[in-house]
């Protein structure tokens, strides 16, 4: 058996992904409205949308504990796997990466933990790296490895109809909130070095999305790319990113993944969200 592929719930891959590559996916614990289960098992991204349609919602997030990541580690292991390598959401973000690199240190030697400095396809992306290496036999260095890279060659943004979710959760501080809403503007945020930054600011919804095309442009450079899309209660706004994103990239576009963000995500960001992943294939002509 190969390297085996680790990673959570927020990576918000297709199905069909998880299949084929053969990933065990972690789930985040989600209390919405009161109600507590498990991100993507108990509790789906229309769960979600009903509960943010509501006049009140109340959400809160938590991560995996460590034994639940030493039990899936060593059940890998002794199904035959040559090792793990555990890819993660932004330690920016979540205690994720630190409950999978206390469950690595009591499961000793043959696992491995890379922090994605990201969520959503952000995430996905290193996981899918890192997953095609193991099914091409690579050992555990060269899976972490291409994971690492991954990581390197991506970029996320997004754009959010109020900053006032982020705030809640603690990921922005409130002086930045206060200016959005005094402001009356509406945000686009980036992730570099895993943690959520303002990365600009525009008047209307249809600007954010367009400038969001714009700057996956601009972090896509000459190289051929996948692209990730996210939304949480706005397929639409997907849509259309989907169609301007296609229109702009040409035949330098590879794979699109689109996908509804879960309850963890949305916790943070809101209904609204519009998010765009950007993955720059390691070889410059696609």
């Amino acid at each position: 058996m190969p390297v085996a592929v680790v990673t959570d719930s927020t990576a918000y891959l297709p199905p069909e992904l998880v299949s084929a590559h053969r990933l065990t996916v972690v789930p985040l614990t989600v209390v919405l409205n009161g109600a507590e289960g498990l991100e993507g098992v108990e509790i789906l991204p229309a769960d979600a949308t009903r509960a943010f349609g509501e006049r009140r919602v109340s959400v809160s997030t938590s991560r995996p504990a460590p034994e639940q990541f030493a039990r899936t580690y060593r059940e890998l292991l002794a199904a035959g796997a040559d090792g793990v390598v555990s890819v993660h959401l932004s330690a920016e973000l979540s205690g994720t990466v630190e409950a999978a690199e206390l469950a690595a240190a009591e499961v000793g030697e043959g696992v491995t933990v890379v922090d994605s400095r990201a969520t959503g396809m952000g995430l996905g992306f290193p996981v899918l790296a890192a997953a095609t290496a193991a099914t091409a036999g690579a050992d555990l260095a060269t899976v972490r490895n291409a994971a690492a890279v991954a990581v390197d060659r991506t970029n996320t943004f997004f754009y959010v109809d109020t900053l006032e979710f982020l705030r809640r959760g603690g990921r922005i501080n409130a002086a930045e909130a206060l200016l959005g809403t005094a402001l009356s503007v509406k945000p686009i945020m980036h992730m570099p070095d895993g943690a959520i930054v303002l990365r600009d600011k525009v008047r209307t919804a249809s600007r954010g999305l367009a400038r969001l095309v714009d700057l996956a442009v601009e972090a896509a450079g000459d190289a051929g790319i996948d692209l990730g899309v996210h939304h949480f209660a706005a397929p639409q706004r997907a849509e259309q990113l989907v169609a301007a994103l296609a229109a702009r990239f040409g035949t330098r576009l590879h794979d699109t993944y689109v996908s509804e963000a879960g309850a963890v995500v949305a916790a943070h960001a809101g209904p609204g969200l519009a998010s765009v992943v950007v993955h720059r294939r390691p070889d410059p002509t696609g």
